[in-house]
């Protein structure tokens, strides 16, 4: 998107008073030029990536102050005390921006009116501006090393002597007054001299009067534009909030309405699945009781599945059927185990506990291809040997009996 660059009239031709204005691609070149009202360039503000408002000379006061070391809130905080005894009016009225400080150990401050930046600035914003920037036009003169710029247009003079150093003068459509005011200002330095394209030719009679060292330009867009791109000198930042875009949530009531019933149409699905699934483990639990209560009607239930466990391995027991689990399945698929192994180990002790069975060995005994071996043999039989300790074996069932 393009930027769009607003040469704001002074202060004291009123607020509706003519800007001139040039809209310019990514690409550096001019797409649009015009004048009108800042009201009226609704359309043109809101398709520009960002806005740009060169403030008329006479309304921006730069100062060069001796300011202690400080930097950003001690700075500010600082900055009206600094300025009182250099402006009329109170500082607390005004916006207050310090540049970098510079080689001689002064550091540059733009004192602006804030009750006419900030109406101006919201102005821009409500008119749908993403970013906007606001200028001193004085500093966004070229300015030739060792020289002096300067630029007369609509009653103004601005004069730019430095990096950070310029000024605004209001001055009568006179140009001999106004060539002669502007010699004046420069000194000794060479000046060139911006002026409308269409008085080049009523200045240049008057040249020769000026005195040598004056060179006359034609007042254009281009040499703005790019004076103001290299100007890091932005006094919006001195409005605090209120220079910042303020989000319009209006904006987001569709797509915020859309998220929130996607968020209740999910928890709506995820309780209706949950409501199921705790349907379907009752009517489960329901009939375990129904089937435990059938086989054995005269036992108190308790935990159905573990009561029929407990009862089918009494019944195992009863018959004559050993449990994989079972000590004496364990021990007896160890024994065998152990007796094809080319040297049994030195077992020293049998421990059986929680349906499983701890052994003691000597480590000496068993080698690790014997105890690979072991684990093998047992593993054929539904077990597994843990020998996480070399003296202590942990024999359990895995389920499957062979």
């Amino acid at each position: 998107m393009a930027t769009l660059y607003i040469r704001h009239p002074a202060r004291a031709e009123g607020e509706g008073a003519p800007c001139r204005y040039a809209l310019v691609g990514d690409g550096g070149k001019i797409e649009q030029e015009g004048e009108g009202a800042l009201r009226s360039l609704t359309d043109i503000v809101a398709a520009s990536r960002r806005v740009v408002l060169l403030l008329a000379g006479t309304d921006v006061n730069l100062l060069s102050l001796q300011v202690p070391p400080l930097s950003g809130p001690r700075l500010r905080a600082a900055l009206p005390g600094l300025v009182e005894e250099h402006i009329l009016g109170d500082p607390l009225d005004c916006v207050l921006v310090a540049a970098p400080a510079s080689a001689a150990g002064t550091r540059p401050v733009a004192v602006v009116a804030r009750d006419w930046l900030e109406p101006m600035v919201r102005t821009l914003l409500a008119q749908g501006a993403r970013a906007v920037s606001a200028l001193p036009a004085q500093l966004c003169l070229p300015l030739a090393p060792g020289g002096v710029s300067a630029a007369i247009s609509d009653g103004e003079l601005l004069l730019r002597q430095g990096q950070y150093e310029g000024l605004g003068i209001a001055l009568e459509a006179n140009p001999a007054v106004a060539l002669q005011t502007a010699r004046a200002l420069a000194g000794d330095a060479p000046l060139t001299l911006y002026v409308p394209r269409e008085q080049l030719g009523e200045y240049g009679v008057l040249l020769a009067e000026a005195g040598p060292g004056t060179v006359l330009e034609a007042d254009d867009w281009a040499h703005w534009i790019a004076g103001a791109r290299g100007v890091a000198f932005d006094l919006v930042p001195g409005l605090g909030a209120a220079g910042a875009r303020q989000r319009d949530w209006r904006l987001w009531r569709v797509p915020i309405a859309l998220a929130f019933l996607g968020v209740v149409v999910n928890l709506a699905g995820i309780n209706i699945e949950w409501l199921r699934l705790r349907g379907e483990a009752a009517a489960v639990r329901q009939q375990m009781a129904q089937t435990f209560q059938s086989v054995y009607p005269n036992q108190p239930m308790v935990d159905p599945v573990a009561q029929m466990r407990q009862a089918i391995a009494r019944a195992q027991a009863s018959t004559g059927q050993v449990g994989p689990d079972e000590f004496i399945y364990l021990a007896g698929a160890l024994g065998d185990a152990t007796r094809e192994l080319p040297s049994p180990p030195g077992i020293t002790s049998i421990e059986y506990k929680e349906r499983t069975l701890r052994v003691a060995v000597k480590p000496e005994t068993v080698d690790p291809n014997a105890l690979r071996q072991l684990q093998t043999a047992l593993s054929a039989r539904g077990l597994t040997l843990d020998a996480s300790a070399p003296a202590s074996w942990v024999v359990r069932s895995t389920g499957a009996k062979s």
